[in-house]
C-alpha cells in the first residue's frame, strides 16, 4: 500500500529530524512485509518484533464473535513463521522477535521506550492492549500507527482505538491508506 509506506516514510523523517529517541515495535508482524519497510527506515534502531505467529487466539475471536466485531477464525494467517520474516529483513542485528501471546511477551520491556509502534492484529482485544502498553511507553514525539482503524471487516480495530483514545484523552487521526489506518502521537 503506497500510502501506508508513504506515511511511514514521513513519520520516520520526523522521527528522526526531531532526534525523538526510543526502539521501533510491530504488533502483529504476520510474514514481514510491513517489517521489511520499518527496518529500512528504522535500520539503526532495536526493533521489537511481536506476534503469536499461529494466527489468531480463541480468546480474541470469542471477544469478536460476541461483540459482533468480526467473523474472526482461530487460527487465520497462521501460515507464517519467524524463518519468512527474518528472510525479509536486511538489518538483523537490531531485531528482537518475541513469539507468543502479547502483552506477555513484553515482560521485561518496562524501562523501554519507543519512538514508532506499528499494530496490525485485526482484533479488538489486542489492538486495545498494544495501545494501553505501547502509548505509555511513547516518548514524546513517538508515533503509534494502527492499521484496519477504518475497515469494517475489522470493526473492533475502531473500537478499540476510540475507546483508548477517549480514557486517555487522546486524538487519532485517519490515514486514507487502503485499509484506513489512523495515528495516535505523543
Amino acid at each position: 500500500d503506497y500510502v501506508m509506506v508513504s506515511t511511514l516514510e514521513l513519520i520516520a523523517r520526523e522521527i528522526y529530524d526531531k532526534k525523538v529517541s526510543g526502539a521501533v515495535a510491530e504488533l502483529g508482524v504476520y510474514r514481514g512485509d510491513f517489517t521489511k519497510v520499518i527496518s529500512k527506515f528504522f535500520n539503526d534502531r532495536k526493533l521489537y518484533l511481536f506476534d503469536t505467529f499461529e494466527g489468531f487466539d480463541e480468546n480474541d475471536v470469542t471477544i469478536e464473535k460476541y461483540k459482533n466485531y468480526s467473523n474472526a477464525k482461530v487460527g487465520h494467517l497462521k501460515d507464517t513463521n519467524i524463518d519468512i520474516v527474518l528472510s525479509k529483513i536486511v538489518h538483523k542485528n537490531e531485531v528482537c522477535i518475541k513469539k507468543g501471546y502479547f502483552p506477555e511477551t513484553a515482560i521485561g520491556l518496562e524501562d523501554e521506550t519507543f519512538a514508532f509502534v506499528s499494530i496490525d492484529v485485526d482484533l479488538f482485544k489486542p489492538t486495545y492492549d498494544g495501545l494501553c502498553f505501547f502509548y505509555s511507553k511513547l516518548t514524546k514525539g513517538g508515533y503509534i500507527l494502527i492499521h484496519d482503524y477504518n475497515n469494517s471487516y475489522y470493526s473492533g480495530v475502531k473500537e478499540a482505538v476510540n475507546k483508548f483514545c477517549k480514557e486517555k484523552n487522546v486524538t487519532c487521526i485517519p490515514v486514507s491508506d487502503y485499509l484506513g489506518s489512523a495515528i495516535i502521537t505523543k
